[in-house]
C-alpha cells in the first residue's frame, strides 16, 4: 500500500491541518487519495452518507481529497462524556460506553481488527492513504496500547513526518526527545521533520535547523509559518483558541455558550465567515450581556451541561434574555435544553432521572434507544418558506411536543421549522428556535435569511440571500491552505513516484 504518516510531538501540533493540506496537494497532482485516522478522540463529528459517525476532521480531509467521507477513514471514534468515560463508536456505530482502562481491555483487539480492515479497503480504492496520528507517538506508558501512531506506520511501512509546534516553545527538545523515545524500527520510519506555526524570519531559525539535522540525521522538510486556524482543531484545544475579535464591518454579535462538553462547534464556522457577524464564545460563568442572538450548541452530555447552566446562573440569564424578546437558537443538545423536561431513565448520560429544562419550548425529551445518525435534506418553513436545507442528525434523545391540555395554547404558538416536524420548531414571533439539524448554518440562503431576521430587529438593511452554501467557501479555504503549505513543504522524502 502507498501510504504516508503524519505524527506530532504533542497534541495540537497541527497534524490535522497538515494532513488536510497534503490531501488537497496530492489530489491536485492527480493522486486519488484518502485520509485515515485509526482512532480519534473528539466531540466534533460528522455523519457519512451511509449513516456512520466519524470525526469531523476526517470529513474535512476527505473533502480536501475530493472524495466522499466514509467510516473506514476513521474506524474508531471516542466521544468523551465526563467521569473518565467515553462513548465508543466502531466503524461508524455506537458499540459501548467505557472508562479508559476498560476500553483497552474490551476494545483493543476489536479496534485493531477494524483498523486493518479499513486500511485494506482504502488501499484497494485509493492510490495513496495519508494517515494521521494522535497526541504523541512517544508516550511510554501508552505505547503498548497505542492504536493510531507508530503501530499504524509500522503496519504500513509508511514513511513518516514528525510535526512540532514551535510557537509553544521547546521545539528542538520536543523533536529530539520524541526521536529518543521511539524504538529503532519506529525511528527509522521518520523521514522528515515539519516545524509548524513559526513566527519571524526563516533565516533566524536556520542555525537551529542545521543543528537539528546534524543531531538527528533527519531533514527538516518544512517550516510552516504561523497562520490563524483555517479549520478548527478536533478537540477542545481548538475551541479554547476561539476568541474572535470584533470585526471592522461587524453589525451583529452572536453569543455561543461554550458548554463544558460542547460538541460539533464546527456548526459555527459559517457564522465566523460572515463579515458582518462577530461570534463570541461565552463560558457559563460569564455574563450573557446583550447580544443580537444566543446559541446553545450541541453537547455530549445534555443533562450535565444543563445543570451547569442552572448552577452558574446562565440558565436564568438566557430565560430573562428570551423573555425580553431576545433570539435564542438551540441546536441538538441545546434544542433539548430549551424544552420543559429531559428524562434519562437509564442514566445513559450519567445522570439518571428527570430534570427541568429552560422551559422556552413546549417539548419533552427522553434519552434512550438507538442513536440517530443520518444525513437529511429538508425544506424550511421559517424564516423563509421553501428553502432547501441539508444537514445531519447525531443525537441520542427523542423529543416530542407536550400533550398536556394546560399547555395547548403555548403549543399552538410554535410551528415546525422544516417539512419534517420532528426536526425542530420555532416560536411564531421567531424569538426561540430549536433544531436537531447540524450543519444548518452551512446553508447560505437559510443562514442569511436567519441573519436578516436579526438585522431587521436592529433596523439594519437585509443581506443578499442568493448566495452559495458554505462548502464553496470551504473549498476556497482548502485551496488557500494547500497553496501555503505546498510553498514551504518538500514531500519528496516521503512521496513515491506515481508510477511505482
Amino acid at each position: 500500500m502507498k501510504a504516508i504518516m503524519v505524527v506530532g510531538t504533542t497534541s495540537h501540533a497541527g497534524k490535522s491541518l497538515l494532513v488536510t493540506a497534503i490531501c488537497r496537494i496530492l489530489s491536485r497532482r492527480g493522486w486519488r487519495v484518502s485520509p485515515f485516522k485509526g482512532q480519534n478522540m473528539a466531540l466534533n463529528s460528522y455523519v457519512t452518507p451511509n449513516g456512520g459517525e466519524i470525526g469531523h476532521a476526517q470529513a474535512v480531509q476527505a473533502w480536501a481529497a475530493d472524495v466522499i467521507p466514509c467510516v473506514e477513514m476513521n474506524p474508531i471514534l471516542l466521544k468523551p462524556q465526563g467521569d473518565m468515560t467515553s462513548q465508543v463508536i466502531l466503524m461508524g456505530e455506537v458499540v459501548g460506553q467505557v472508562g479508559a482502562a476498560e476500553y483497552y481491555e474490551q476494545y483493543f483487539d476489536r479496534g485493531w481488527e477494524a483498523i486493518e480492515k479499513s486500511l485494506k479497503r482504502l488501499s484497494n480504492e485509493f492510490d495513496m492513504v495519508v494517515c494521521e496520528g494522535a497526541g504523541s507517538p512517544a508516550e511510554i506508558n501508552l505505547k503498548h496500547r497505542d492504536l493510531t501512531n507508530m503501530r499504524v506506520a509500522k503496519h504500513l511501512n509508511a514513511p513518516t513526518l514528525l510535526v512540532v509546534d514551535i510557537d509553544r516553545g521547546g521545539a528542538f527538545a520536543h523533536v529530539v526527545g520524541t526521536l529518543e523515545l521511539l524504538d529503532p524500527d519506529e525511528r527509522a520510519l521518520i523521514k522528515g521533520v515539519i516545524i509548524n506555526k513559526f513566527r519571524g524570519q526563516r533565516s533566524l531559525l536556520q542555525s537551529g535547523i542545521n543543528w537539528l539535522e546534524n543531531r538527528t540525521g533527519i531533514p527538516v522538510v518544512a517550516v510552516i509559518p504561523w497562520v490563524e486556524d483555517i479549520f478548527p482543531a478536533e478537540d477542545s484545544l481548538g475551541l479554547l483558541d476561539r476568541n474572535p475579535q470584533k470585526k471592522p464591518d461587524s453589525e451583529i454579535t452572536i453569543a455561543v455558550i461554550r458548554l463544558p462538553r460542547i460538541s460539533n462547534f464546527t456548526d459555527f464556522d459559517p457564522l465566523e465567515a460572515e463579515p458582518s457577524v462577530t461570534v463570541k464564545y461565552l463560558t457559563p460563568d460569564r455574563s450573557l450581556g446583550y447580544p443580537d442572538a444566543v446559541i446553545i450548541p450541541g453537547t455530549k452530555t445534555t443533562i450535565g451541561d444543563l445543570l451547569v447552566l442552572q448552577q452558574t446562573g446562565m440558565a436564568a440569564e438566557i430565560q430573562k434574555y428570551a423573555a425580553s424578546g431576545g433570539t435564542v437558537l438551540g441546536i441538538c443538545g441545546g434544542f433539548q435544553m430549551l424544552g420543559q423536561k429531559i428524562t434519562d431513565p437509564d442514566g445513559i448520560e450519567g445522570h439518571e432521572g428527570q430534570y427541568d429544562g429552560l422551559n422556552l419550548l413546549p417539548i419533552q425529551t427522553w434519552i434512550g434507544g438507538n442513536k440517530v445518525a443520518r444525513q437529511r435534506l429538508v425544506t424550511s418553513n421559517y424564516p423563509y418558506i421553501g428553502l432547501p436545507v441539508a444537514g445531519y442528525e447525531i443525537h441520542q434523545g427523542r423529543s416530542r411536543i407536550v400533550e398536556n391540555r394546560s399547555d395547548i395554547i403555548k403549543t399552538l404558538a410554535y410551528k415546525p421549522l422544516f417539512d419534517d416536524p420532528g426536526l425542530g420548531i420555532v416560536e411564531l414571533n421567531q424569538s426561540v428556535w430549536g433544531t436537531y439539524l447540524h450543519g444548518l448554518l452551512d446553508n447560505g440562503p437559510w443562514r442569511r435569511s436567519w441573519l436578516n431576521h436579526l438585522r431587521n430587529q436592529r433596523g439594519l438593511s437585509s443581506l443578499p440571500t442568493g448566495i452559495s452554501n458554505y462548502r464553496e467557501q470551504r473549498e476556497a479555504l482548502l485551496n488557500r491552505l494547500a497553496d501555503l503549505v505546498e510553498t514551504h513543504l518538500d514531500l519528496s522524502p516521503v512521496l513515491p513516484s506515481q508510477n511505482e
